[in-house]
């Protein structure tokens, strides 16, 4: 376990959130549920049919004693969800797609954090993507002032070379796949608060493409530039640098060498939205030695929603408890 990480169990631990789990049919989410509830992490609900799920525990070995139960069948939890779903939609969903909806965990999960009756969800073991957005925009809908969903990975690097270990906030990863100037803008300010959030450290704000500091010229690079003079403009108490290229702002002393002016800059950044540049960057930085890697978490649906990325779902015991620990931050 890595210090970052491991800081975030330690806050989670000293204040438990009311966490649904929407997978309860899923053996990797059981045990999830199970490692949570005895590590004191969360207060664990799982949804899921009763007697279904406990004969999965008692098949992989693991208690559900301290994990709540929650019944997708049950009439009340079908009722508050439905009556969500009327007050959110209204006549947009048809009185057979709200009865649907009314009856999935999905929904159901969403329609308690909406309530208040949860602090946070975690989705993505089985379900798709599109599905716990749908359900988050839905049900809990964006943060007051927040414009557009968006999303991000944190990243672990171990200590190496003499430098201590750090934490990476990339964004966005999932969701936004072409955002405009203002929207990168705000996307790559609400990484920057994430970023302290999670970790305690001052972040340091690089907006990436092709270019560095005016070493090319295209509309994509005007783009992002316009973006980092929008995020100054709207934050003028972050360190904020664009527009650059990925290794000179992960480089530290070459960017050092090269603009003696800059700030050398290490740990956060905004990954360009062509020519999947994004999931490039994130699967090199897994492959060439985090410690830990979370993500994806949707940002900002006026509560706690996180999803599984794909790789995440192979080992999704392990990743649901590493996301729920921040879930319980936001």
């Amino acid at each position: 376990m890595t210090e970052v990480l491991e800081g975030l169990r330690r806050r989670a631990r000293a204040t438990p959130r009311r966490l649904v789990l929407v997978e309860g049919e899923d053996e990797r989410v059981v045990r999830a549920a199970a490692a949570l509830a005895a590590g004191a992490l969360a207060q664990v609900a799982l949804c899921g049919p009763p007697e279904r799920v406990r004969t999965m525990a008692r098949s992989a070995g693991v208690s559900l004693e301290r994990v709540e139960l929650l019944d997708p069948a049950d009439r009340g939890e079908i009722a508050r969800t439905d009556a969500a779903l009327r007050a959110a939609r209204g006549d947009r969903l048809d009185a057979g797609a709200r009865e649907r909806a009314a009856a999935d965990p999905l929904f159901q999960a969403a329609a308690r954090v909406r309530a208040g009756a949860a602090d946070c969800m975690v989705a993505g073991a089985v379900r798709t993507s599109a599905e716990v957005v749908r359900s988050a925009l839905w049900l809990i809908g964006l943060a007051s002032g927040v414009q557009r969903l968006s999303s991000f990975f944190l990243m672990v690097v171990p200590a190496r070379e003499g430098r201590p270990e750090r934490g990476l906030v990339f964004a966005d990863c999932a969701v936004a796949p072409d955002p405009d100037a203002p929207q990168l803008a705000e996307i790559g300010v609400m990484a920057a608060d994430r970023f302290a959030r999670l970790t305690g450290v001052a972040p340091r704000t690089a907006f990436l493409s092709f270019s560095t500091l005016g070493s090319a010229s295209h509309a994509r690079v005007d783009k992002v530039r316009e973006a980092v003079a929008l995020a100054r403009a709207s934050r003028p108490d972050l360190a904020i640098e664009g527009e650059m290229q990925a290794d000179a702002a992960l480089g530290g002393r070459t960017l050092e060498r090269r603009w003696a002016g800059e700030m050398m800059l290490e740990f956060q950044g905004h990954l360009p939205p062509w020519a999947d540049g994004h999931d490039v960057m994130c699967a090199l930085i897994q492959r060439l030695g985090p410690e830990g890697a979370g993500g994806r978490w949707l940002e900002m649906c006026g509560a706690g929603l996180q999803s599984l990325d794909m790789p995440s779902r192979i080992w999704v015991a392990r990743e649901v408890e590493r996301l729920r620990s921040p879930a319980a931050l936001f």
